[in-house]
């Protein structure tokens, strides 16, 4: 009796090249974690993945869109929570001046914090002045107290008007930006009618102790005036904090479709590793068996 081995020998060179791609496919899911090499191999999910791939870029953009506003705000808020605290400090020490007429150390005081009050306006952002509205160069000019006297306001300062815009959403854009006449041209009047009153010796005379009294209540309306825009650029943090908590939310859903979609289970992948191993060990078996029985009935 003759067992015909060339038919079954074909039969299990199929069944092996068959095993190899399996187990191969089974290698490449469990060295990438994916079902499929490339997203047409996905089959019907290739579109919805797609799609959902395109949603997740446009989210993470909204989301470091967002992130880099939200870290300009806040040296927005720095820089004026600055200048807030500065002209309430300088405030308090005019109050006592007028209280006590007891002026010594006042005009350096008031150097003092308009040097402070000239470096926050001129806060830089990436080379770029904050407060600048769009221009390269420092927007407050004047570098000296004293150098106030005799000219308007306005006159020290040479801010743009460009509006800073930034995509924080689909078809949301958020204005912002702060110029710096816009913060501080109320305080650069206040300073200027602070050098005008002085030199302040020792004591204040009665003339000076009237200007300061009516200096003060200049300041305070100065002061409230700069909590109005620390409040809305407060306003502006706070949305932006919401917007990159709702951006991220999104992003998380999308990862999530795209993971059960894409990404392959590794448990199941190991189990199919180790069948498609021992059916192909088997293969390799039962084809040495029929070389082995094909070379006897040759011999024969």
């Amino acid at each position: 009796m003759r067992v015909a081995t060339i038919p079954l020998q074909q039969t299990t060179a199929i069944a092996i090249q068959r095993s190899q791609q399996k187990l191969a496919v089974t290698q490449a899911q469990l060295s990438t974690g994916k079902k499929a090499p490339d997203l047409a191999a996905l089959g019907s999910e290739a579109v919805r993945t797609l799609s959902a791939h395109t949603l997740l870029a446009k989210q993470e953009a909204h989301a470091q869109n967002a992130t880099r506003l939200g870290t300009t705000l806040s040296l927005y808020e720095t820089s004026i929570t600055a200048i807030e605290n500065g002209s309430m400090e300088l405030g308090n020490r005019i109050a006592t001046a007028v209280g006590t007429r007891e002026s010594a150390g006042l005009g350096e005081a008031i150097s003092a914090a308009f040097d402070q009050f000239r470096s926050m306006l001129n806060t830089s952002e990436g080379g770029l002045p904050l407060f600048g509205g769009g221009i390269s160069g420092e927007p407050f000019t004047t570098s000296k107290v004293e150098d106030l006297t005799g000219l308007p306001a306005t006159d020290h300062f040479v801010d743009g008007t460009a509006i800073a815009r930034a995509r924080v959403g689909d078809g949301l854009d958020l204005n912002y930006g702060i110029t710096a006449s816009e913060l501080g041209t109320e305080m650069t009047a206040v300073y200027r009618s602070l050098v005008e009153a002085g030199p302040f010796g020792e004591t204040l005379t009665d003339a000076q102790k009237t200007t300061l009294t009516n200096i003060k209540i200049q300041l305070d309306d100065a002061v409230s005036g700069i909590r109005r825009i620390n409040a809305e650029n407060g306003r502006r943090l706070a949305q932006t904090d919401t917007l990159i908590d709702r951006a991220n939310e999104r992003a998380l859903v999308l990862k999530d479709v795209i993971s059960r979609n894409e990404d392959a289970d590794l448990a199941q992948v190991a189990m199919d590793l180790a069948m498609h191993k021992t059916t192909l060990e088997a293969s390799y078996s039962v084809f040495t068996q029929l070389n082995e029985l094909s070379l006897l009935n040759y011999m024969r």
